[in-house]
């Protein structure tokens, strides 16, 4: 198992380094085998990438190179570099959220410093097909830091006075809440509309999709 990158330095030189590769290419350097799809498997090409530069993170409460305060996340794109799904976050927590302000949540730190990978990934390529393209270091700006908080406010306050049942993928500029579980019986506890307790489907925090395409149109200049 590769050891985690120590500077940020090596870790773009690890990124750098599997640019251009295909999937395919890059499971059989790593001894892995690709599925079929993703259905299945759908954190299987996050975890791929995981491997292929050192990410130390897993599934504990930190980032994914915790030494360097960066998470990784992949992201799905088209030819013309158009983002084609919503990038996960984060679990939200749903109860328990008295008092919990945008600097000390999770979400919040978990957006401070991101490496995103973005991979060709339209449909109808085959999955060992689709192509890593070039990596790069992101970090919010102050208006873009001032909209998520703004976003994730919102959020947190309908949460906590019960109004989970209304909250919509529409809700929020940038980011959004949806249900995030395996099938409809794993079940969390919320907050009613009376303030009673309740079992909801888990949530989790997504970046909509034209929040990461303003990123991409800034690091590589495009036009949509």
């Amino acid at each position: 198992m590769l050891t985690p990158p120590q500077t940020t330095e090596d870790l773009m030189a690890r990124c750098h380094a599997i640019a251009g590769l295909t999937i395919g290419q890059l499971a059989e350097r790593l001894d892995q085998v690709v599925p079929k799809n993703l259905l299945k498997d759908k954190g299987w090409v996050g975890q791929l990438i995981e491997l292929a530069l050192g990410a130390n993170g897993g599934s504990q409460a930190v980032v994914d190179f915790a030494e360097l305060g960066i998470e990784l996340k992949t992201l799905p794109i088209n030819q013309q570099g158009k983002p084609l799904e919503s990038t996960y976050v984060c679990v939200a927590p749903l109860t328990g959220i008295t008092g919990l302000e945008w600097q000390n949540s999770w979400v919040c730190q978990k957006l401070q410093h991101i490496l995103w990978l973005p991979i060709l990934a339209e449909r109808q390529i085959p999955l060992a097909q689709r192509v890593i393209g070039n990596g790069f270091l992101w970090q919010p700006d102050p208006q873009q830091q001032q909209a998520l908080q703004q976003d994730w406010e919102e959020l947190m306050e309908l949460i906590s006075l019960g109004g989970i049942a209304n909250i919509r993928g529409a809700t929020g500029k940038y980011l959004q809440l949806r249900p995030k579980a395996a099938n409809s019986k794993a079940l969390t506890d919320a907050i009613g509309s009376q303030g009673q307790p309740i079992k909801t489907l888990p949530r989790g925090f997504y970046l909509k999709t034209k929040f990461t395409a303003a990123i991409l149109q800034q690091q590589f200049a495009l036009s949509f």
